[in-house]
């Protein structure tokens, strides 16, 4: 069963809603979830996971700094999380707020680690994103992307 975590940044709850979601939907197809702050988890506890998933809010077209840290700190054990998988979500105040540059910079970090993202050719490509508090749609999306990154993991991590 693949070891997920899912640590978002979030000051309104929208950011934690959607990572709620994601949670739901993974942990429907059999996988073993953590939900987790920034202030709850060491950028060391990486390593215990087959699976990192990152959600921010999108400040000034980037990620909350509490993320931005522990990707820092990461530096450490660089290479550690090399074929594991990784993905991101965010949320923004508007369309047009950043959400994908949001996301694509969570996702450059996973990359640089060595970790595999997969897009989505049908939802939302990068990762999902809401505007404001998630509405239908976007609860959707984070659901699709749950189930579609558990079925992912389980090939990944049988």
């Amino acid at each position: 069963m693949p070891r997920v975590l899912i640590l978002y940044y979030s000051q309104t709850g929208n950011t934690q809603k959607m990572a709620q979601a994601i949670a739901e939907a993974m942990k429907s197809e059999g996988c073993a979830v953590d939900v987790r702050h920034p202030g709850e988890v060491k950028a060391e506890a990486f390593r215990d996971y087959d699976v990192l998933i990152i959600g921010s809010p999108t400040y000034y077209g980037t990620m909350a700094w509490e993320l931005k840290k522990l990707l820092d700190e990461s530096v450490a054990f660089h290479g550690s999380l090399d074929g594991k998988l990784g993905g991101a979500f965010s949320s923004a105040a508007n369309i047009g707020g950043g959400n994908e540059t949001t996301i694509l910079d969570i996702v450059n970090a996973l990359l640089i680690h060595g970790m595999v993202v997969q897009g989505d050719p049908s939802g939302d490509h990068y990762g999902p994103v809401s505007i404001g508090r998630p509405d239908t749609r976007s609860t959707r999306q984070c659901t699709r992307y749950g189930k579609r990154m558990a079925v992912f993991a389980k090939r990944l991590f049988p």
